[in-house]
């Protein structure tokens, strides 16, 4: 991954220049983090305009430049996970028939396999597959232990693998 300090430092005096940098570091992660833990693509723009948003607004409080990648996925993971909150709140049924653009699931079967899963497994799976962060990494951006992440993501991979086999 590219060293950011410099941007960050920057951007902490006030230049939006270097802001802009940063962000086109990390967006298409971010929109497919969120794209994929949300199934909206409308939803998904939404929740990366306020986290980037809210980075912008707080970026002078970020105290390791180098950590820049990782405190912004983590205001994304809080913005995604308010989205989630508000999705079991009213209710509503989440868009099996999104649109989703510049991002194709592989097959019919994965998809289905997909969207069985809760919004907290879809994000740590984005976050791990898409992302391609490390456990650690995930266990500090959201807040976890990073042995729970391991966890996680073994019994939501192990599940995929048992949704996706054929029975005989």
């Amino acid at each position: 991954m590219k060293d950011n300090a410099e941007d960050v430092k920057l951007a902490q005096k006030g230049s939006t220049e270097a802001f802009a940098r940063l962000y086109s570091d990390v967006y298409k992660d971010m929109y497919h983090i969120a794209l994929y833990s949300l199934r909206s693509s409308h939803d998904a723009s939404d929740v990366v305009s306020d986290a980037v948003l809210d980075a912008f607004c707080s970026i002078k409080k970020l105290r390791d430049p180098s950590l820049f990648r990782s405190w912004i996925m983590k205001i994304l993971s809080a913005k995604v996970k308010q989205k989630q909150k508000e999705y079991f709140a009213a209710g509503e049924e989440l868009n099996d028939d999104a649109k989703i653009d510049s991002f194709n699931y592989e097959s019919a079967e994965l998809r289905e396999a997909l969207g069985k899963l809760d919004g907290e497994s879809r994000l740590l799976l984005s976050m791990s597959v898409l992302g391609g962060y490390t456990s650690d990494e995930i266990a500090g951006i959201c807040n976890i232990k990073s042995g729970t992440v391991r966890s996680k993501l073994s019994r939501i991979k192990e599940k995929l693998r048992l949704e996706l086999t054929p029975e005989i």
